[in-house]
């Protein structure tokens, strides 16, 4: 919702960051079986069948059984589905490390508060992996809502509601739109550009993701005043300057359809994630017009409502 980038270590351990992030009825799904064969079996896009937790190939799946000590049960089977795709943006990554860790805790009778499930994420995915990417998917995953988060140069991590009215809440929901671009991509790879310049104190980079931060202020300070088409009009100039970040933020085609929608209903909107592909969000007080012509440009819409419960164990044996 705003302050994207600014999430990154190599940002805030400087300069504080600060974001708005919303969770989705839009989920990964965990399921863990104790199988009578003595092995792990791991289902995603592929399929593993190993002995111990070392062999697996998928590092996320890896590293997560490591650090909740799962060597001693190898009569795992671990299946995973998704509603939406990976690099499309909605933080599918962060959500599958966050539910992961839920389930893993779940089958050794752990209760883990929420936070620290967002940072055990966090710690997987940022340094035990190394990966060049924020912490604001694994904790809005873990905790829910519309939440502003500020990351603090300690590495501490201020979490706050939004606070909406009920008429505000009900409008936002009511006039996002999130429409798939049919592009996909590795957040991870267009990141990196942005966490080196940041760490090399890049002038034009640090000056871009300063502003994006105070857009993303500005946004709070707009929704709770329930100012939303102001809030409409700063996501456009996030967007605006979120596509000088980097080269692969955006192409033709995707400019094609964020010009397309601002013509047709769009007060304003952005690409949301890393940027380079996955799902436009528009806000719109004409839905109607907006929905017919960007599904007969090719676009999928993708219909949401909020989700203020964060990662859940749906059923516990």
């Amino acid at each position: 919702m705003g302050g994207g980038g600014t999430d990154l270590p190599s940002y805030y351990r400087e300069h504080t960051g600060f974001v708005i992030s919303a969770a989705i009825n839009k989920y990964v799904y965990i399921t863990l079986h104790e199988t009578f064969g003595q092995r792990i079996i791991v289902k995603y896009s592929k399929m593993e069948e190993v002995q111990t937790p070392g062999e697996i190939r998928h590092p996320i799946v890896r590293e997560a059984l490591n650090l909740v000590g799962i060597d001693s049960h190898p009569h795992l089977e671990i299946t995973s589905m998704s509603d939406i795709p990976a690099g499309t943006g909605l933080g599918s990554s962060g959500s599958f490390t966050t539910a992961l860790l839920r389930a893993l805790h779940c089958l050794k009778k752990n209760s883990v508060p929420a936070r620290d499930l967002a940072e055990q994420a966090c710690h997987i995915e940022l340094e035990l992996l190394g990966e060049p990417i924020g912490k604001q998917d694994q904790y809005i995953a873990a905790i829910g809502g519309i939440t502003c988060f500020t990351f603090q140069p300690q590495g501490a991590v201020d979490i706050e509601p939004l606070r909406l009215s009920t008429e505000t809440l009900s409008t936002l929901e009511d006039n996002l739109i999130l429409f798939f671009t049919g592009f996909t991509r590795n957040a991870s790879e267009l990141l990196k550009d942005q966490d080196t310049r940041s760490k090399q104190k890049d002038a034009e980079m640090l000056d871009n993701l300063h502003f994006i931060k105070q857009i993303a202020l500005d946004s709070k300070a707009a929704m709770e005043s329930g100012d939303l088409r102001r809030f409409a009009e700063l996501m456009h100039q996030h967007w605006e300057h979120k596509k000088r970040r980097s080269q692969g933020m955006t192409n033709s085609q995707i400019d094609a359809y964020y010009e397309l929608g601002r013509a047709n209903g769009a007060l304003g909107g952005k690409l949301i994630g890393a940027g380079g592909g996955g799902f436009l969000m528009f806000y719109t007080e004409d839905k109607t017009r907006l929905r017919h012509v960007m599904t007969r440009a090719g676009l999928r819409e993708v219909r949401f409502r909020f989700d203020f419960a964060g990662s859940q164990v749906i059923v516990q044996s």
